[in-house]
């Protein structure tokens, strides 16, 4: 590994790992580093392949995007391809690539040299073409850092500045394993996590959590689950925090509306939550992703350090078409610079 124009002591570094290579990852970083939305303060380390990033900015440059730093002015941790690579393919050596890349990232926030780290989209799929068996960059994380951690998905609205979170209660396992998971303890924690989020902004928010089942159970009769576990179990965290406000179990295909409200520009002040419970993956996801999705920001929650990533995937199909928006990787900058101060 050759390191290259890298600092040694600054606070206001931000280490950028970029991702799976056969996707958009260095793309919208040199995109999102040109833009003018991004916090000036900002110090950027990227860990990937300088040559790779290199002909990137050339093929970006030759295709009329001017605004973007030129790499020899960057602070690069050079890690070389092991071969050439080709734009929306996926394989064992770009697995291997953005494994090796993230490691070395979170070592440099380990070793206590930066602030927060950014994390470019990666292939779950290639990852384990290279023999690495996680579910994605957060479960790696909390090996990594030996955490417990939390996936909460954060937004701020372009249209009045109102702040749209949600967390996970369950992430990356399947259906099926849902209810093997959901337990009273992992929803108190959830709550939690939850809770200390939103105190960053607001002292006593109001959260609101979603049903598991259709019409959050209709009291039993389409699934137990509200009934015996969740009910009760939001019965007592809010017996242990009396001066919060909770709304829960909601149905879930209306749980998100007033935050679709609210981020369109509608008064927040009465029915807006600060932040929502999702019991599962897509259930949250799937409303973040239409009400928010050039705006949210993937955020690990638990690690020792702050970690941010853009709210989409590697967006194999445009690959080397240099159209990807860049809007969320900026976000997950200008979110991990704030929250780590």
């Amino acid at each position: 590994m050759k390191r290259i124009h890298t600092p040694t002591t600054n606070k206001n570094i931000l280490v950028i790992s970029l991702g799976d290579p056969g996707g958009i990852g260095t793309e919208i970083t040199l995109k999102a580093l040109g833009s003018n939305s991004i916090n000036k303060k900002v110090k950027p380390l990227l860990v990937g392949c300088k040559n790779n990033i290199y002909e990137t900015y050339i093929k970006l440059i030759n295709h009329g995007i001017n605004n973007i730093p030129n790499p020899n002015e960057l602070d690069i941790i050079d890690i070389p391809l092991e071969k050439n690579i080709i734009p929306g393919v996926v394989d064992e050596h770009t697995g291997s690539a953005s494994y090796k890349w993230l490691l070395n990232a979170t070592n440099i926030l380990l070793e206590g040299k930066a602030k927060a780290l950014v994390t470019a989209p990666i292939s779950k799929i290639a990852w384990h073409k290279a023999g690495h068996k996680f579910a994605g960059q957060t479960e790696l994380l909390g090996k990594l850092t030996n955490k417990k951690t939390s996936m909460l998905f954060t937004a701020i609205s372009p249209n009045n500045g109102w702040r749209f979170n949600t967390l996970l209660a369950t992430t990356h396992i399947s259906l099926n394993q849902i209810n093997n998971n959901l337990t009273k303890e992992l929803i108190i924690y959830k709550l939690d996590t939850l809770l200390n989020f939103c105190r960053q902004f607001k002292e006593k928010p109001l959260i609101h959590i979603a049903g598991l089942n259709p019409h959050a159970g209709e009291e039993g009769k389409i699934g137990i689950e509200e009934q015996t576990l969740i009910i009760p179990t939001l019965r007592e965290w809010k017996a242990n925090n009396p001066g919060i406000r909770i709304n829960g179990p909601i149905p879930p295909d209306t749980c998100w509306i007033s935050s679709a409200d609210a981020w369109n520009g509608a008064p927040t002040e009465n029915n807006a939550p600060d932040g929502i419970l999702a019991l599962y993956h897509d259930q949250g996801l799937i409303a973040v992703k239409l009400i928010a999705f050039d705006e949210a920001v993937n955020t690990t929650l638990g690690l020792p350090f702050v970690r941010t990533s853009p709210d989409h995937g590697t967006a194999l199909d445009i690959a080397g078409k240099w159209k990807a928006r860049e809007t969320s990787m900026v976000a997950a900058i200008n979110n991990a610079w704030l929250l780590s101060r």
